[in-house]
């Protein structure tokens, strides 16, 4: 069995007097402002409960863990330093940890223009065993764990320069190499999850607005059609939730934010070879816990 851990958009704190500010000349301004007055208070516990999490994991004895982006609020080189730096010890689990950026880690063109996000966060975006992805950067990436588990990442975050806009969208040869990669033999004989920041769908089963949700989102679903044994974890709505068919067309699983006050949310799969059980997770009382009766397998 496996124990596969899945967080997402802990917006790791940082100070905005320590931000580049050449690079503030733009949407970071705005961004910064909702920063200091609104968001911060949310976040500004990030880093030790990215500790706590790491804590977790290891009396859990998670065996992987699975990212979906969103570790910065600005997407400056600082603060994906400061992040890959807090969940460090989240890495150190026996099979690693896989991640995707979101798109506050690529919140202007600037970020993807230098490549950051691939430079500070380097073999954690990369697939290995030679089936695709294996340069960070280069989407979809895939790994495979034991005989029971298959992981693709898929990047669906994007620089959003529009003040009024923040929604994301899978590049076409994208969506076409994973309708390739899903056909492959060492991909079909697994349980399969792919990671991905967006999310496909609300916790209503509706599609997310277009302004703030993945706009090629049927394409992405409909991709996935095939495979019968297919999640797709992800983050972006800071709220946890799960759908499942025939709510959804595939099995979808919202870790929410990690570390949002009052709304931290995480998933928890144990996956043998034909089965996967996943419990979802929470924080009270100052540590992070699973919450039993929600227990689903599938």
């Amino acid at each position: 069995m496996l124990r596969v851990l899945h967080f997402s958009d802990v917006h790791v704190d940082f100070p905005l007097r320590a931000m580049p500010w050449r690079q503030m000349l733009n949407k970071r301004l705005l961004g910064g402002a909702n920063l200091a007055l609104r968001r911060r208070q949310h976040f500004i516990e990030a880093r030790t409960k990215l500790a706590q999490l790491a804590d977790f994991a290891a009396a859990q004895e998670v065996d992987l863990v699975l990212g979906t982006g969103d570790y910065t609020t600005l997407g400056t080189e600082p603060e994906l330093r400061a992040a890959r730096e807090a969940i460090a010890p989240l890495t150190r689990r026996p099979l690693g940890l896989f991640t995707v950026p979101g798109n506050h880690d690529v919140y202007m063109p600037d970020a993807v223009a230098d490549r950051r996000v691939e430079r500070v966060f380097g073999p954690l975006l990369t697939g290995q065993n030679g089936l695709a992805g294996t340069e960070p950067g280069v989407w979809p990436a895939v790994r495979l764990f034991g005989d029971s588990l298959a992981v693709i990442a898929v990047n669906s975050a994007r620089p959003n320069p529009q003040p009024w806009r923040s929604s994301g969208r899978i590049p076409e040869a994208q969506i076409r190499e994973l309708g390739r990669l899903l056909g492959e033999p060492e991909l079909q004989r697994r349980n399969l999850f792919l990671i991905t920041h967006y999310a496909p769908r609300r916790s209503d089963g509706s599609p997310d607005r277009y302004s703030h949700g993945l706009e090629n989102a049927d394409e992405l679903l409909a991709a996935c059609a095939p495979a019968p044994r297919l999640a797709i974890l992800h983050g972006h709505i800071h709220d946890r939730f799960r759908l499942s068919p025939p709510s959804a067309p595939a099995h979808l699983f919202c870790a929410g934010s990690t570390t949002c006050e009052g709304r931290e949310g995480f998933w928890l799969f144990d996956v043998e070879a034909e089965r996967v059980r996943a419990t979802a997770g929470g924080y009270r009382d100052g540590d992070y816990r699973l919450e039993e009766a929600t227990a689903f397998e599938f």
